[in-house]
């Protein structure tokens, strides 16, 4: 019966077709609304709505050296090397380990000994290679941890795990992770930046190695390039004002906010998100990349190569630059270190470019007060093996992948600074005990004091404040997280 003053009046004679429309409009005008007050505001809220527990550590700067340094020739003295330089690597120190197809058919495998001096550096005595009389200054603000070890083999997949916790491509970074468990600091810059070295070479780099993967869209990281234009396509065109790109975005919002109550789709929200983060990002971004407002003092720490945009210096000086403005995760790529021959002088040519801009990204960071609560991690891949890929010789030799043990260090952000943690066998290709003896690779365990891939990454975020364990997200019928369904906080790496 017809009862115009009931209250649900305007929904009786409704198909069910109809109520399940106006209702889904409803329900995407109310998300909507929600939504908008922060997405003009920037306010990009954390998944997690409060840490784990206390931080040690608000934003990570990492420095990844692509390629594979040579723990060996840098961080992990062994004389054992030089005294049996030219022998053959024992059977019982290889294990069955596999090689790579570039040196597994060589006839001989010698053992080679590093071409450069070491000494021990600091209160915590870290041996370091003469290559890195830099990093060596500031020892005491490192944790270098030599029993870092991966399954991974070649660079792709090495990269891949290190960046998203799978070898397989498809997974979020751990910096898109980052940024959806703990949002922005900043509502005018992104929250997980990158930075790559210009014109470096060697092993490419891919978009999806800082990609959302199955997270939303608006966590992946963005790119910022060398020259007048750090992000493409940012700049207004010829003929466009800021106000009238204000009145284009608004416009746009509006369609796209009518899409949003017809289709309920996430990813428009996003769109939404991301262009008035470009908008914003038009003034920021030139004011934050904008190095000519350095002090000649701060490029002569950072050594001359900062002036030249695009280079490590450069990035480490703009990633200190970032991390003032408050971005989260700040992701500099450094290619180069992938040394199959030549490594006397490639490792020279590479500490030239990396040494002083990283240890004047520590003091520069430490002067400023912000040491403590920015963690910065270095490291590659993997390492290098301890024997010579190609002919022995001191300015051709080479080194081929070695997965099983390399070294990465860290400084800052709560980090357990002036310490070494794990070590290797005397040949410096097995991790061993704390008695010297070479663990059986298939066999490591994280109370060994290896450290897994996955191990590293659930004590960086528990740096950050962050259960590796916790912080998940469901995907195709399962939780997923940056560490699968691994990892181990390892807490003699922190204070």
């Amino acid at each position: 019966m017809f009862d115009p003053d009931h209250p649900l009046q305007p929904l009786m004679g409704l198909t069910r077709r109809e109520f399940f429309a106006n209702s889904a409009k409803s329900l995407g005008a109310l998300a909507l609304s929600s939504l908008l007050p922060s997405l003009a505001f920037g306010d990009e809220k954390q998944i997690l709505g409060k840490l784990h527990h206390p931080a040690k550590a608000k934003r990570i700067i990492y420095l990844f050296q692509a390629g594979g340094p040579a723990q060996q020739d840098l961080f992990d003295y062994k004389p054992m090397l030089n005294k049996l330089h030219g022998q053959s690597l024992p059977e019982s120190v290889r294990k069955g380990q596999r090689l790579t197809a570039m040196s597994a058919n060589q006839s001989v495998i010698p053992l080679a000994g590093s071409p450069f001096k070491f000494a021990q550096h600091g209160h915590g005595g870290a041996w370091i290679s003469e290559a890195l009389p830099h990093i060596a200054d500031v020892a005491d603000e490192c944790c270098f941890v030599k029993s870092v070890f991966t399954e991974a083999i070649n660079h792709d997949p090495a990269i891949t795990f290190f960046q998203t916790g799978s070898e397989q491509a498809g997974r979020p970074s751990m910096g898109a992770w980052m940024s959806y468990g703990l949002g922005s600091m900043n509502q005018d810059l992104p929250t997980f930046v990158v930075l790559a070295t210009a014109n470096a070479g060697d092993q490419p780099l891919y978009a999806r190695l800082w990609g959302s993967g199955f997270l939303d869209s608006k966590y992946q990281g963005v790119r910022l390039r060398a020259g007048k234009e750090p992000v493409l396509y940012l700049s207004n065109p010829d003929g466009i004002c800021g106000s009238g790109r204000r009145a284009m975005l608004d416009k746009l919002n509006a369609l796209n906010r009518a899409q949003f109550e017809k289709e309920l789709d996430p990813e428009i929200e996003s769109r939404i998100a991301q262009y008035e983060m470009a908008y914003r990002m038009q003034t920021s971004v030139p004011d934050v990349t904008d190095l000519s407002k350095e002090s000649d003092e701060v490029f002569e720490l950072y050594g001359p190569d900062s002036k030249k945009p695009g280079t490590f210096a450069a990035n480490c000086l703009l990633a200190r630059r970032l991390a003032q403005k408050g971005v989260r995760f700040i992701q500099l790529y450094h290619q180069g270190w992938d040394h199959h021959g030549g490594i006397l002088g490639g490792i020279r040519d590479q500490a030239r470019k990396t040494d002083q801009a990283t240890a004047a990204l520590i003091k520069d960071l430490k002067r400023l007060g912000m040491l403590e609560d920015t963690l910065i991690v270095w490291g590659g891949e993997f390492g290098r093996t301890s024997y010579s890929q190609g002919s022995l010789d001191i300015n051709s030799f080479g080194r081929d992948h070695h997965p099983r043990c390399f070294t990465v260090f860290m400084a800052g952000g709560g980090c357990n600074a002036g310490t070494s943690y794990g070590r290797t066998d005397d040949y410096g290709y097995n991790i061993a005990d704390k008695d010297g003896n070479a663990l059986n690779p298939s066999k490591m365990e994280f109370t060994d004091g290896a450290v897994h891939v996955h191990d590293l990454q659930a004590t960086i975020l528990w740096l950050m404040g962050v259960d590796h364990k916790q912080l998940t997200y469901a995907y195709q019928g399962r939780d997923f997280r940056l560490t699968d369904v691994h990892g181990n906080v390892v807490k003699e790496l922190m204070k």
